[in-house]
């Protein structure tokens, strides 16, 4: 799918994204009216004239944006709407990259630290504000010039998205000030790579998109049972024919993080390594029978958690951010109704490490709190999916172990409640609204935008129930995937037009959990014009 980004000189205009279909209908732009004004603001001959508000200006309307602001300060004036010559500048060298991004994409000259003040200047500044919300930012529209205050770089960048879409296709930025941060502070997005092959550029494309929409984590499942899809120097042996080289996946952090995305690896253990097993068979996990497991290791031989660990330690320098997916869910030995008559090799290897008494379910919880351990030791935060963790185990996981919450479906499926009653910390993955899986296998349908933006909110954990507001605290955000079950039902740019609009209402509810301000046909058709 490709970018568009077209600028014109005197009056912006420009795709956010070119996307079309899903459940977004047309992408073609519409000029947007300028707000609370009858255009843009007049330029003095001399930087110190500046155009003053008067009568004759209507009181300003909240800029139209996804997510929308959370507060918007209306006043009497022109707005402010990009023209040949407006400067972009700088008060901290540290907001260079903010600042020359959104120079390019409004067709402005980027100009580094200045102290002097011009009619049509777009300021970035950092405040200080050590106690604020890191991604918080205040925009003030006032005299034609715009500034953009936030207490860290994140906030300054949400402040120039806002910006972007405010004058998007020649619209005008209104008059006044907006106050704005997130409700949640992860806002995330995750790709199944392993199942289907995305392409670099594809994912590079989602990436921009997400940073226009204030999304901060991108999850990428990279090894499952049908492929491992990027490149190992510890176990080259390993990696399917089409992958990401390191090289590309370098260029992929690089450009996240411009954008203030974390990439979230994930490579799960102790199921869901069919690609690893393809290559290491004696590791695959066997019946008493001798009946192989489809993608289960055996956790019993050491062999297992050193391949596992080495793959962890490999990648710890490839991706920089601090929280690390480790799956652990779906483990196939766990879905047998006496597990130790089943694999004894695994009891026996409980019953050795843990005491007698000890059983599969706590050998598989030391499983996690050893791979947990690993990513640690490279300052990395741990997180798994909920159906890795059990009840009534000797073994505990380990408290700082995040809860990806994201089906009461499995055998002995705990509430969410009994995860966030221990004091957890947990990431809404709700399959029943936030899972696009490719072919809509068993029970799962293709979600939809109006579905989450009228229904969901980041306390609905588990199926459509919404969990107390007491621990809303330890929800620290949701995550919108795309599963490759199916990976030929869609092409990748079918999924890219087929998840347009779900991630835009997701990280509506994600920013302001609260009734939208607007209809799901109002913010349909916003989204509409801004591409």
């Amino acid at each position: 799918m490709a970018v568009a980004l077209v600028v014109v000189v005197a009056g912006v205009s420009f795709g956010l994204w070119a996307a079309s279909g899903g459940d977004g209908g047309s992408t073609e732009p519409e000029a947007r009216p300028s707000q609370g004004g009858t255009g843009a603001a007049p330029r003095g001959t001399s930087p110190s004239e500046s155009p003053s508000p008067s009568r004759s200006y209507a009181l300003s309307k909240a800029p139209q944006t996804i997510p929308a602001v959370r507060d918007h300060t209306p006043a009497r004036g022109p707005g402010w709407r990009p023209e040949s010559g407006d400067r972009v500048v700088v008060d901290d060298p540290a907001l260079a990259d903010e600042g020359r991004l959104i120079a390019g994409e409004l067709g402005l000259s980027y100009q580094g630290e200045k102290n002097d003040q011009q009619a049509g200047d777009v300021r970035l500044a950092l405040d200080g504000d050590k106690k604020a919300n890191p991604e918080s930012y205040v925009m003030t529209v006032r005299d034609g010039r715009v500034e953009i205050n936030g207490p860290a770089e994140a906030g300054v960048f949400y402040g120039t998205r806002t910006l972007k879409q405010e004058v998007h296709d020649g619209g005008t930025a209104p008059e006044g000030v907006v106050k704005d941060e997130p409700a949640k502070p992860q806002r995330g997005f995750m790709l199944d790579i392993a199942r289907k092959n995305y392409t670099a550029g594809w994912i590079e494309d989602r990436i921009r998109e997400l940073g226009d929409l204030k999304y901060n984590q991108l999850g990428l499942h990279f090894s499952d049972d049908q492929g491992f899809r990027i490149e190992s120097d510890s176990h080259p042996e390993i990696v399917s024919q089409e992958h990401l080289t390191k090289a590309q996946v370098r260029k992929i952090v690089d450009l996240a993080e411009s954008r203030h995305i974390t990439v979230v690896p994930e490579i799960d253990s102790p199921g869901h390594l069919g690609a690893v097993i393809d290559a290491h068979p004696d590791l695959q996990l066997r019946t008493a029978q001798g009946s192989a497991v489809q993608g289960a290791i055996d956790i019993s031989k050491a062999e297992s958690a050193e391949i596992v660990d080495d793959l962890l330690n490999e990648y710890a320098g490839l991706f920089p951010g601090r929280p690390w997916h480790l799956g652990g869910d779906e483990y196939q030995a766990l879905v047998r109704s006496d597990p130790e008559a089943s694999f004894p090799q695994l009891a026996a290897a409980a019953q050795q490490k843990y005491g007698a008494g000890a059983t599969v379910a706590d050998l598989t919880t030391g499983w996690l709190n050893d791979r947990a351990a690993t990513v640690r030791a490279n300052q990395r935060t741990p997180r798994a999916w909920n159906d890795g963790f059990f009840r009534d185990t000797s073994v505990a996981a380990d408290k700082d172990i995040q809860v990806a919450y994201w089906t009461g479906k499995e055998i002995g499926a705990r509430t969410p409640v009994e995860y966030l009653s221990t004091g957890r910390k947990v990431i809404n993955y709700n399959d029943e609204f936030l899972y696009y899986v490719l072919g809509e296998p068993q029970t799962f349908v293709y979600p939809t935008g109006q579905r989450i933006y009228e229904q969901w909110t980041p306390r609905m954990l588990r199926d459509t129930a919404q969990v107390p507001a007491r621990y809303d605290d330890q929800i620290l955000g949701g995550t919108f995937a795309v599963w490759g079950d199916q990976p030929n039902a869609q092409t990748q740019d079918q999924v890219a037009a087929g998840i347009r609009m779900p991630l835009r209402a997701t990280v509506q509810k994600l920013w302001d959990p609260g009734a939208p301000g607007l209809s799901w046909a109002q913010f349909r058709a916003l989204a509409d014009r801004l591409g």
